[in-house]
């Protein structure tokens, strides 16, 4: 019996020493299917190209690219799009919002993962994660609260997640199985909620629910320009 365990152990322990000269010495890096031209124009909304700043340049890796804009429907709704495509510094070329809207003075109160109804998603289904944020700002001396509806996903060479978490599995499998990284987009549409704000001067301002419609129908139409097909292919432009 003592003599069969020592070969069941001295088998397994040649098995995982073994995978040492199958997992790649150096992974290469696919690139993302991510198109990084916003379009200037989202239905009745019209984009502008909005800054990057200097903070965030300094905090990511210098080969991380940005495309951003902010777009008006003319009647006090605004909506922000941002992609932040990572470089060969995969680790510090994106960060999450819940690590970094903190740190511009929001408050997460409420983080969910769901799947939102994207035509030209895989199964018509888009995973996304939803923040609820707020923070206090001065508007003429007063100090008033404005609430926010943030959602975000990743789009690798591949695969689309919501969860950091799980593009970081989704890593370590590609990095042992086909030896390559994904190199990620990091892609965010948000809006403030802006009923009974101070942007709301005629009382016709969206609430959470309707800010919510308002921003899946906006991903809804984006995602065919900016995401491509599985493999790094990019969307025609």
């Amino acid at each position: 019996m003592t003599i069969s365990r020592l070969l069941i152990l001295q088998a397994v322990l040649l098995c995982g020493l073994g995978t040492v000269f199958v997992i790649p010495r150096e992974a290469g890096i696919q690139p993302s299917r991510v198109n990084m031209a916003l379009p200037d124009v989202l239905g009745d909304f019209v984009g502008t190209p909005a800054a990057v700043t200097q903070k965030e340049r300094d905090t990511l890796a210098p080969d991380t690219q940005f495309a951003r804009r902010i777009y008006d429907d003319g009647f006090g709704d605004h909506i922000w799009v941002s992609i932040v495509l990572s470089g060969n510094d995969l680790d510090n070329s994106i960060h999450r919002p819940e690590r970094c809207l903190p740190a511009q003075g929001w408050t997460i109160a409420d983080s969910s993962s769901l799947t939102i109804p994207v035509p030209g998603a895989p199964g018509g289904r888009l995973p996304v994660t939803r923040l609820h944020n707020y923070r206090q700002v001065n508007v003429n001396g007063h100090v008033v609260d404005v609430y926010n509806l943030n959602y975000y996903w990743f789009v690798g060479y591949s695969d689309i997640t919501a969860s950091h978490i799980q593009r970081e599995f989704i890593d370590m499998k590609d990095r042992l199985l086909h030896g390559y990284n994904q190199r990620w987009a990091f892609v965010t549409v948000a809006s403030n909620i802006t009923k009974g704000s101070a942007e709301d001067e005629f009382g016709d301002g969206k609430d959470e629910a309707q800010t919510d419609a308002m921003l899946q129908k906006v991903i809804a139409e984006i995602y065919p320009v900016i995401v491509g097909q599985p493999g790094g292919s990019k969307p025609a432009s």
